[in-house]
């Protein structure tokens, strides 16, 4: 069985890199350089006549990570074969890494750089890999979703007799609403389900601020159409771009707050769902 070893794990792909496995090799992690927050980009214009300079918008540079450990095995074909799953867990492709911090987080990387494996005695070696995340937020491992149908009320009856019996109505809000714990915005997903001739999807904000998403092409029976707002792409039944229908702003919601969804539609099918995801952000 597994046995975790250290007090923070780490896991790039399926390969856990901080634990004793089930072939009795160690797995250790050394240091996580760049886990902290990443490099800036910003430029700045000088002031005409006067001291100091205006200031650009500040964003963050893509996070290259250095992942340093070693391994050590109990024979030496079990640490060649714990090499091999090194190197191909330091991928060519999209690959999470997660560090199970207090809150753990995770962002996807690729592989960046050579290897450096040094291979130690019979059974063991030190490693040193560079991996990059180039979108830089550190994400939570745990993935928040809620879903609504259409703003609806059906039921509901007052009978007129001395002691009048209600039967309470069903009501349907037709809002959602996902937070960010974090300390940056992060970018919600939505997944809408036809049939809608169209709608629209409006965001507020604990402090007022409304912002709104217009969608104006038809979704048949069983369509479902993704908006991922971090990637800023339109994508009805996993194939087809839809982008030159939607309107409006990309959502985002900011550090430490939250925002509610409310969607409209021009006719009303309870077969209908908006559903909204997102993971919190930490710089």
């Amino acid at each position: 069985m597994a046995t975790q070893l250290g007090s923070r794990t780490v896991t790039l792909g399926a390969r856990q890199l901080s634990v004793s496995d089930d072939s009795g090799v160690d797995w250790v992690v050394t240091d996580v350089k760049g886990w902290g927050s990443p490099g800036v980009r910003a430029e700045s214009s000088q002031r005409q006549s006067d001291h100091g300079g205006w200031p650009s918008k500040v964003y963050l540079d893509p996070r290259p990570i250095t992942i340093e450990g070693s391994i050590e095995a109990p024979t030496e074909a079990d640490r060649d074969a714990a090499v091999e799953q090194l190197i191909a867990a330091v991928s060519l492709d999209d690959t999470t890494l997660t560090v199970a911090e207090t809150t753990p987080k995770q962002v996807t990387v690729r592989r960046s750089g050579e290897p450096l494996i040094l291979l130690e005695g019979p059974y063991g070696a030190t490693y040193s890999v560079l991996v990059t995340a180039y979108d830089p937020r550190r994400y939570s491992t745990t993935l928040q979703s809620a879903s609504t149908g259409l703003p609806s009320t059906t039921g509901g009856l007052v009978l007129p007799i001395v002691l009048p019996i209600t039967i309470t109505a069903t009501t349907v809000s037709g809002t959602i609403t996902l937070a960010n714990a974090g300390s940056i915005g992060t970018r919600p997903t939505l997944t809408i389900t036809g049939p809608l001739p169209s709608f629209v999807i409006v965001a507020a904000r604990p402090d007022g601020t409304i912002t709104q998403q217009t969608y104006t092409d038809a979704l048949g029976a069983g369509d479902v159409l993704v908006i991922d707002s971090a990637a800023r792409t339109v994508t009805l039944n996993g194939s087809v771009s839809r982008r030159r229908y939607l309107s409006g702003s990309w959502l985002e919601i900011p550090p430490n707050s939250s925002v509610s969804l409310s969607w409209t539609s021009p006719s009303y099918d309870p077969s209908a769902m908006l559903t909204g995801s997102c993971r919190s952000a930490w710089m």
